[in-house]
């Protein structure tokens, strides 16, 4: 089969389309021939050598396609099938947190960016049969990762108000979407007056330009006081996304993008009785919730663009440079 292969970590041009042998349906395994697979900002650390793996290595945790093959003792689902790749492995029974040997898929396994996939059976769901390939293979790690920060951990509910950070990469415009659906007023800040307008469009109530001086009083004077929960993938703004909130706020962070460092006062947290929330990834159980809000719900996954799996090294350098507005898609 065609894949994009790691083969050394350093620039995009380091990701060249080449033949490796196609993957096997052993026991408990499914192979999946993939109809589309998207990227997300784990596969450029992944390429840089930020995130560690083995090499060679087939990047990306992203994908959705037809079953092909199917194991001994498969009994979840059939030779041709659509499905949903949940990029969550071995994540355990457990709710609260994953077991010890959870990973992400596509490094140390080999991921999406390829023709043909070998995954775990238990990690394959129903296509959600109102999303094309492009908007299914776009949903899962960011889709997963912004259900849970929203739902499991920060329990949001109906009429709160949400502060989305740096609107315009796949999880910020997934929560945006999620939230709204789930009844709550949602503010996002970026960079770009041009990506808050796109985001005004999806529905977003109130945009905010970080760039300004005093955006944290911006958003509290625009929410009357603060809001109630934040979803903080940029780390190093752990200080301005508490001091956002209003009392008894949640804070949900999941990321580093703007470094793996903070500093926080340790009053505002205390006399705020703001709530510090990690989260990583999430659980089969999150992700059949997310699934199951995706086929009640009408909104559908922001694509940026589409690109042809020899492009990868394309569509790493939009994604790294952070010029899109939702996801980037590479298709076999």
């Amino acid at each position: 089969m065609q894949a994009v292969q790691l083969t050394e970590t350093g620039a995009p041009d380091v990701l060249r389309l080449s033949e490796v042998a196609d993957p096997t349906a052993d026991p408990g395994v499914v192979v999946v021939r993939i109809k589309a697979a998207a990227l997300n900002r784990r596969d450029v650390y992944l390429r840089k050598g930020i995130a560690p793996s083995p090499l060679p290595v087939i990047p990306g945790s992203d994908g959705a396609g037809i079953v092909e093959a199917i194991g001994d003792g498969v009994t979840n689902v059939a030779v041709g099938d659509e499905v949903i790749i949940l990029p969550s492995l071995a994540w355990g029974a457990g709710e609260a947190a994953p077991a010890p040997g959870f990973r992400i898929l596509g490094g140390p396994d080999n991921g999406t960016y390829a023709e043909l996939i070998g995954i775990p059976a238990e990690n394959v769901f129903p296509k959600p049969a109102r999303l094309s390939w492009e908007q299914a293979a776009a949903l899962p790690l960011a889709g997963l990762t912004a259900y849970r920060a929203l739902h499991s951990r920060a329990r949001l509910q109906a009429g709160e108000t949400v502060l989305v950070l740096g609107i315009g990469g796949g999880v910020a415009t997934f929560a945006l979407h999620l939230a709204k659906a789930a009844g709550a007023r949602v503010v996002v800040t970026s960079s770009s007056d041009e990506k808050l307008a796109k985001a005004a469009d999806l529905g977003a109530d109130i945009g905010v330009n970080y760039t300004t001086d005093g955006w944290v009083d911006q958003v509290r004077s625009a929410t009357d006081g603060g809001v109630d929960v934040v979803i903080d993938s940029v780390g190093s703004t752990w200080p301005d996304s508490i001091n956002s909130c209003r009392a008894g706020g949640r804070v949900v962070v999941f990321g580093g993008t703007g470094g793996a460092k903070a500093e926080l006062m340790v009053r505002p947290v205390t006399t705020g009785q703001i709530s510090l929330l990690g989260s990583t990834m999430g659980s089969p159980r999150d992700f059949a919730g997310l699934l199951d809000a995706v086929s009640s719900q009408t909104w559908v996954p922001v694509i940026d663009s589409v690109r042809p799996l020899a492009e990868a090294a394309d569509a790493h350098t939009r994604e790294e440079a952070g010029q899109h507005f939702g996801k980037l898609v590479l298709v076999p």
